[in-house]
C-alpha cells in the first residue's frame, strides 16, 4: 500500500498505527509531532490511529532552543 509521508510516496506492507510507522521508520515518538490527513495526533493516539493505503502523514522533528 502507498501513503503520502511527508510529500513522498512511501509504500508500507501493510496498516500500520502511527506507534507502528514512527518504529519502523526507527524514529523516537517522545520527539516529534504528526500530523495524519490533515489532523494532528495527540501522542496518546499514536497507537490507535490507522495509517491506511491513500493516508497522508506529516512527521515533524521537535527542537527545543532558545
Amino acid at each position: 500500500m502507498r501513503i503520502t509521508l511527508n510529500g513522498d510516496p512511501y509504500d508500507l506492507a501493510e496498516t500500520l498505527t502511527i506507534s507502528q510507522l514512527l518504529a519502523t521508520l526507527d524514529i523516537d515518538p517522545r520527539g516529534v509531532a504528526v500530523e495524519h490527513n490533515l489532523n494532528i495526533v495527540k501522542r496518546v493516539g499514536f497507537d490507535s490511529t490507522q495509517v491506511r493505503s491513500g493516508d497522508q502523514v506529516e512527521i515533524v522533528n521537535l527542537v527545543g532552543g532558545g
